[in-house]
Parts: structure tokens; C-alpha cells; sequence
């Protein structure tokens, strides 16, 4: 992998040493310049789990993914920096309760003198990497996170606002590979139930909020509050948006945009 033109795609110019100071400027960086997006799903693109596949989408076309591409490719990029870097399999929260089947989302496992969770592709989630053996809450800006254990697995909770904890997703310790995540990333690029086929979004995290594009809705926050909302009422809107806020270039990237 062309080390170089990755860290060049995330504007990232810190150290390059494997330290607990590189892992979290390095997924800040990514956060801030890599969009969480499915454009290829809504785009009938298939979405191929190899290195040279991703890095080509992700760091060539200038585009984004979701957590298999993202958090995938972000492995090989740690990896090449003399990281020493797990996939894991977790399962996200559903809003009914419970969780969803095993391989439904890729986190990362980043061992250094201690275990860190680390993830560049959960949306609106941790800017920094956890510390993945503490149990009492750890903060980032007005939310906090805390790694809770339950059985066999360990549960990311989230607060934010000082409101109450609630679940992320769950997951165990056991390391993968790209092969064990086709099927469920088959599902989430082809069935209807998948959240993932029934609305486009391209998201980013922002110094201060986030950014995103939700079907036909450009949403601003700041301080996790909504700042702006504004719908889209135009195919070339909605081109000149991916372009302006994400760096998204139709024209390199045969996509076509939906519905609008």
C-alpha cells in the first residue's frame, strides 16, 4: 500500500511512530476527511473487501465507505505504520433493544502497553480511541464513553449531555479477516431490511459537529446540537454539496446521486 498517498488523503503530518499520541491524531484525521457514506450501495456499485479495492475507492477516488471499507482499509494503513492492529467482529444496538447478528459492524482492536478500541467507521461515535481494559467513563467533550462487560462480549456506552448511558454496539475479542465479514456485508448492500439500502448518507465529523447528507437533507451540528437544517431540491444541488462539504467528485467516481 502506497503509505504516503493515505496519509496524504487524510491530511495527517504527526509522527509516524506506533504510540498511543499517533493512533488517536490518526483516527481524528481520518474522522475529519473521510466520509462515513453507502453512495455505492444507492449507486449499484459492489463493494469489494481487499486492500487494493478500498484503498483505490477510499484514498485514489476520494471517497468514503462504511465500517468494513473504513475501518478495513484504516487496519492496513495502522498495520504499515509497525501498528499491531485486530479486526473485531461487534453486533450495533438496535433502537427496539437488543442487538444486531454477529459481523454487523468491524471495530478494531489496536494493542500498544495497553488495548485500545479504536474505529473510523461508526458515524457520529468516539473521535478518540478508548482505552479498551478501563471500566469507568471516559470523556470526550460533553459525552462520555465507558466499555461495560456482559458475558462473552463487551458493550460500548455512550452519554452524551449528561443524559443516560446508552448501548452502541457490543463485541468480543476474537480477531477476523476481511472473509468473515462478506456475508453480512452482502446483506447491508442488498436487503431491504438493512439501513443501509433504504436512505443514502454521507457524513463527516467537523472540529466541532458533524456534517451530513441524509437523502435529500444537509444537516449541520455543532456541540451536538443542530445548527442548520435545509433540504436538497436538485440532482446538481446535490452533486455541488458531496463536492463542497465531502470532497465527493461524481464526475470521478461514476456515481449517480438518487432520486433528486
Amino acid at each position: 500500500m502506497d503509505t504516503k498517498a493515505y496519509l496524504n488523503r487524510i491530511t495527517y503530518k504527526g509522527s509516524l511512530s506506533p504510540s498511543v499520541e499517533a493512533l488517536r491524531n490518526l483516527q481524528i484525521a481520518h474522522l475529519l476527511t473521510v466520509p462515513f457514506e453507502n453512495l455505492s450501495i444507492h449507486a449499484g456499485q459492489p463493494i469489494i473487501l481487499e486492500d487494493e479495492a478500498l484503498f483505490d475507492k477510499i484514498v485514489r477516488q476520494r471517497r468514503g465507505g462504511f465500517c468494513y471499507e473504513l475501518n478495513g482499509l484504516f487496519a492496513t494503513l495502522l498495520r504499515s505504520l509497525g501498528f499491531n492492529v485486530e479486526m473485531l467482529s461487534a453486533q450495533a444496538a438496535k433502537k427496539e433493544g437488543g442487538f444486531g447478528p454477529d459481523f454487523d459492524h468491524m471495530t478494531l482492536m489496536v494493542t500498544l502497553e495497553q488495548r485500545w478500541l479504536a474505529d473510523v467507521g461508526f458515524g457520529d461515535a468516539f473521535r478518540e480511541p478508548l482505552l479498551l481494559d478501563e471500566r469507568d467513563a471516559q470523556l470526550q467533550g460533553k459525552r462520555a464513553y465507558k466499555i461495560t462487560e456482559d458475558s462473552d462480549h463487551m458493550i460500548l456506552m455512550e452519554r452524551r449531555s449528561r443524559k443516560e448511558w446508552k448501548p452502541r454496539y457490543r463485541f468480543d475479542l476474537n480477531p477476523h479477516n476481511y472473509a468473515d465479514y462478506l456475508e453480512m456485508c452482502h446483506y447491508h448492500q442488498t436487503s431491504p431490511q438493512s439501513h443501509f439500502t433504504q436512505k443514502r448518507i454521507c457524513s463527516r465529523a467537523t472540529p466541532d459537529g458533524r456534517v451530513t447528507l441524509n437523502d435529500d437533507n444537509l444537516i449541520i451540528t455543532v456541540n451536538d446540537s443542530k445548527h442548520q437544517e435545509s433540504a436538497v431540491t436538485s440532482k446538481q444541488e446535490y452533486k455541488t454539496l458531496l463536492l463542497e462539504w465531502f470532497g465527493v467528485d461524481i464526475k470521478n467516481s461514476s456515481l449517480t446521486v438518487g432520486r433528486t
